[in-house]
């Protein structure tokens, strides 16, 4: 939540708690808690934090909000969740209120907090990829233990493709992880068992509590919570295990083990001896040594031939020049060098064309962006959150404005990457004429005597040419 200037600095701060802690989607207020504040002073205290440490400006606040699945958690466990999730991840040093709002088909909770800590005045700062680092991960180990489904963590690497939270967790913290020891069971009895109720009677036999309703669930000891085994993964669902029963075995999973014939290579070495040298021999390659006829490598030179080598790229692009454009005399060298400057001012009105074109509808970009800024929270708003109703209006003018000019937020964004790419286009054109232009000119000058100025290049030209043309052919 940004500062929205003036005098009240905390306007959206206030606004914010306002709006989570409504009675009529908290039920009267009784799915409202707060960590490090009251709950009826906490803006009062936020503010008191802010001026304490002198950061009454820039950004106030922050807002969580953590969404639920349809039916899967009631109110009173999503509000044990958040409040547990909230004194992991801002108990130590933010104050916070965190609520639960019932009044959609997605129970989801909402936590406001401080942007200034309470114990040394450190302002909160997100990061791009805190969420995936730091707060999902505490959301997916306490979805985990009340048995609700998860949202894998992934960082993007091709070697963690498949790596889950669960896996990273027992990575970096050591703890036991409740899913594997779960799976593991499931897969044994699965083998194991000759029918469906074998397969329960199993699982009770290793000390599982079992419940079967709609979904099967289970619940091993020393775990509180039941834990749907459909959330384990689509091998574990009530369809998938019936399957399973009847299909796998232990052989299923055996390994194929791998006969390795054994191969014998044969190798034939020959050996070839130095010959031996003379005295005579011995004496003279001696004698060669001394006078310095014979030397030991010596080490790379190859810093000496620096310029060589540049030169020769420079003579080389001069040739294929020449060879490319078919000059044989230096008034069509001339030519040519007049004809790419002609050129390169096409290419550069060219390029300025398109961008004024492209500046014309810098409006329309501009809208676009704004909606694309807001574009989360007008997904939230369509989804029943009543917060965005703000951010929703805003949507709908800036919407209106491009309707207004004959476009969609699809149709500015096809534009806007037309533009790019013909403006990409243009400006390497303009590189590669202004290329063959520096080559044609640097030939050019080479031809011209050391005596002859650069203020007289432009005269001598006109009058080498002039010369030439007047001298009778032989």
């Amino acid at each position: 939540m940004k500062d929205c200037g003036g005098h009240f600095h905390g306007k959206h701060l206030k606004r914010s708690l306002d709006y989570v802690m409504n009675p009529e989607k908290t039920q009267d207020g009784r799915l409202v808690g707060a960590i490090n504040c009251q709950v009826d002073s906490a803006f009062e205290q936020m503010k008191a934090t802010k001026r304490k440490f002198g950061k009454v400006d820039k950004r106030q606040g922050y807002h969580i909000i953590l969404s639920f699945k349809e039916d899967e958690v009631n109110p009173d466990t999503a509000f044990e969740i958040t409040r547990r999730f909230v004194e992991e991840y801002l108990g130590k040093s933010y104050e916070a209120v965190y609520v639960v709002h019932d009044n959609t088909a997605h129970v989801h909770s909402h936590i406001v907090f401080n942007s200034v800590s309470f114990v040394d005045g450190k302002k909160y700062r997100y990061e791009k990829g805190d969420w995936a680092k730091y707060i999902q991960p505490i959301t997916n180990k306490l979805c985990q233990e009340y048995g609700l489904s998860i949202i894998d963590v992934d960082d993007g690497s091709k070697e963690k493709e498949h790596e889950s939270y669960k896996d990273w967790s027992e990575y970096r913290e050591g703890s036991f992880v409740w899913a594997d020891m779960i799976k593991r069971d499931l897969d044994s009895c699965i083998l194991q068992a000759g029918n469906y109720e074998q397969f329960l009677e199993l699982l009770s036999d290793k000390g599982y509590e079992v419940k079967q309703g709609k979904y099967l669930a289970v619940k091993p000891q020393g775990m509180t919570r039941f834990r749907r085994c459909k959330t384990l993964g689509d091998m574990y669902s009530d369809e998938a295990i019936r399957e399973r029963i009847e299909k796998e075995d232990i052989s299923f999973y055996r390994e194929q083990q791998k006969k390795v014939q054994p191969v014998l290579c044969k190798c034939k070495v020959r050996r070839y001896r130095r010959a031996k040298m003379s005295g005579l021999q011995k004496r003279y390659y001696a004698k060669l040594y001394r006078i310095g006829k014979l030397k030991k490598k010596p080490y790379s030179q190859v810093w000496k031939y620096k310029d060589d080598i540049r030169k020769m790229h420079k003579l080389q692009e001069e040739y294929l020049f020449l060879v490319n454009h078919d000059i044989h005399s230096a008034e069509e060298l001339v030519s040519v060098i007049s004809s790419l400057t002609d050129k390169r001012k096409e290419v550069s009105a060219e390029k300025s064309r398109i961008y004024k074109a492209r500046e014309r509808s810098r409006e329309l970009f501009d809208i676009a962006d704004d909606m694309k800024e807001l574009e989360p929270a007008e997904k939230s708003f369509h989804q029943g959150d009543e917060f965005f109703t703000d951010e929703h209006l805003q949507w709908e003018t800036l919407k209106q404005k491009l309707l207004s000019q004959g476009y969609s937020l699809e149709e500015v964004e096809v534009l806007r990457k037309h533009y790019k790419e013909e403006y990409s286009k243009a400006c390497a054109k303009e590189r590669a004429v202004f290329k063959e232009l520096n080559i044609g000119k640097s030939i050019w000058k080479s031809l011209i005597p050391d005596s002859v100025s650069d203020g007289k290049d432009a005269q001598y030209n006109k009058e080498t040419i002039r010369d030439r043309k007047e001298q009778p052919e032989r």
